[in-house]
């Protein structure tokens, strides 16, 4: 898939972010493509929904429901910051083979290890490092809680 394409599925993902932001949780995103279209969608509901486990890439699998393992096989997966280890180990699991990232600056989940078993795309982007920078700034407590800090 080319660059184009997978800005016009981030730019979803980044979408998901801002709802969850305007909920009052983490601005993180995350969708599920198989064949060119969504299947699933999710934003990091820690907050909202008292959750130890909601990130962006678990609400997305969640939302898009049961798949058989060959259907993950054909999917990439959209997320606006990188996966950290729980959501990786989701990925992983379930062997999709493609992750592709809004941006690794703020935070950079164990990609050197999820490297050698999915393709990985950083798309580097200003917005998405911007929206997570400032959030960073405005609630550090919430940031470290999220991440186990």
């Amino acid at each position: 898939m080319n660059r184009s394409m997978h800005l016009v599925f981030m730019k979803e993902a980044v979408k998901e972010a801002r709802k969850g932001l305007k909920e009052g949780g983490i601005p993180i995103g995350a969708v599920l493509v198989k064949g060119g279209k969504i299947i699933g969608r999710g934003h990091n509901r820690r907050v909202q929904k008292k959750s130890a486990i909601l990130h962006a890439e678990m609400d997305c699998l969640e939302n898009a429901g049961r798949l058989k393992a060959r259907e993950y096989k054909k999917c990439v997966i959209y997320s606006t910051l990188s996966p950290c280890s729980m959501c990786t180990g989701a990925i992983l699991l379930y062997k999709i083979p493609t992750v592709v990232i809004g941006e690794n600056k703020t935070f950079k989940g164990p990609e050197s290890h999820s490297k050698k078993f999915v393709k990985l795309t950083n798309l580097d982007l200003p917005g998405c490092k911007t929206m997570m920078a400032s959030f960073i700034a405005a609630k550090p407590e919430l940031w470290n809680e999220d991440i186990g800090e």
